[in-house]
């Protein structure tokens, strides 16, 4: 008996973090099949439900943290094991345990900024709208038409702010009246919530629920599609509901509703990622390619692995903050996928996919072959 009861004990732990659906499966395999992670290594998501099932008896090892919480396992189990739940509460147990491997570490990292500064890149708070400095950007208040909820990479990482510029400048040649919270705006949470870090993500939606109520928001619109997964799908559990949307179904409305209107010809070929959170999470896979469409001169084609079965940039589930060897860089793949086709744009909507191409393009030194855009830098050229 007691060999046993340490296994009981970690098993209720697991069930009480969210992850009682372990139950369910039976070792089909359909989950292994369609992971990305067996492009590039061999990694069995099945084996870990099983651990789980016998009080996982590997917490220490690297296999909980490889999750990207991609959605494609979800999709084709016929058991609903609701594998991402699963593996986010085997992650909350190793949190609680303050077992991290070395991979992690830079996650902890994260952390630690999440809670002093209110973002992951170790950004100062009160910089958060330096982007925004020499642009007709003006704070949030309660009689305008909608909030930008700009995000932590736009604010703080050099690549990305480029795309928070872009969008500013089709608001305003737009005529939006909108505003930003500046260093009133923290981070989501949705990312670190996915590595087990349940507090922290509590903290932060808290405190931007608290901004928005006091600021009088109602419309949010949002450029990364991790910030309008949890607005839209996490941030309810607070009974808060805003209303959300993503900033390539917001611009292709106000083309829609010509209050935005493109000009020359963009005669290049480009092929659209779907990113994970905006595609299989929560079904946004037309309005992207829609909004594309509408750009004259521009020639759209598919890679493989598209829509509903598009591949993984590596960079969800926390990955983005966790050290992955360049052999095993989904991102490589994708590029290759965009190159193969004779695409010259490699367009997403996504700040985490972005940083995994650009650094992929480096990698594969892709320079010449193919560039990394923002569907809204596009955009942004035709005005």
């Amino acid at each position: 008996m007691e060999t046993v009861a340490p296994f009981i004990e970690v098993i209720d732990e697991i069930k009480e973090a969210g992850g009682d659906a372990f139950r369910f499966c039976f070792q089909c395999g359909l989950c292994d099949s369609v992971c990305p992670w067996n492009r590039v290594r061999q990694f069995s998501i099945r084996k870990i439900i099983r651990e789980a099932t016998f009080g996982l008896t590997e917490i220490e090892g690297e296999d909980i943290w490889r999750c990207t919480t991609c959605g494609r396992c979800p999709e084709h189990c016929p058991r609903g094991v609701k594998q991402i739940e699963v593996g986010v509460s085997l992650r909350r147990v190793a949190s609680d345990y303050d077992i991290f491997p070395a991979s992690v570490r830079s996650a902890r990292t994260a952390r630690a900024s999440l809670i002093s500064e209110g973002n992951p890149l170790q950004g100062d708070r009160g910089k958060r709208a330096d982007w925004a400095k020499d642009l007709s950007v003006k704070p949030f208040t309660a009689d305008m038409e909608v909030l930008y909820f700009v995000g932590c990479y736009f604010s703080y990482d050099p690549r990305m702010k480029k795309v928070a510029a872009a969008t500013a400048n089709i608001l305003n040649k737009a005529g939006v009246n909108f505003g930003i919270l500046g260093d009133e705006e923290s981070c989501c949470g949705e990312s670190i919530r996915k590595t087990g870090s349940e507090e922290v993500f509590k903290n932060l939606a808290k405190e931007n629920i608290k901004t928005f109520i006091d600021k009088g928001v109602k419309k949010i619109i949002v450029s990364s599609p991790h910030c309008y997964h949890t607005f839209k799908n996490e941030y309810p559990e607070f009974m808060v509901h805003f209303e959300v949307v993503h900033m390539t179904q917001y611009i292709l409305e106000l083309i829609n509703d010509e209050r935005l209107d493109l000009k020359g010809d963009f005669s290049k070929t480009v092929t659209y990622h779907d990113p994970c959170y905006l595609g299989r999470h929560n079904n946004i896979y037309d309005e992207p390619r829609d909004l594309l469409k509408k750009i004259p001169g521009l020639d759209l084609i598919e890679m493989a692995d598209h829509g509903k079965d598009s591949l993984c940039c590596g960079g969800g589930g926390g990955r983005i903050w966790m050290d992955t060897p360049k052999e095993e860089r989904f991102s490589d793949i994708r590029l290759k996928q965009a190159s193969e086709i004779g695409a010259k744009i490699l367009a997403t909507s996504c700040p985490y996919c972005i940083t995994n191409f650009e650094e992929s393009r480096l990698n594969l030194e892709y320079d010449d072959v193919l560039e990394i855009k923002d569907i809204t830098e596009i955009v942004n050229e035709m005005l």
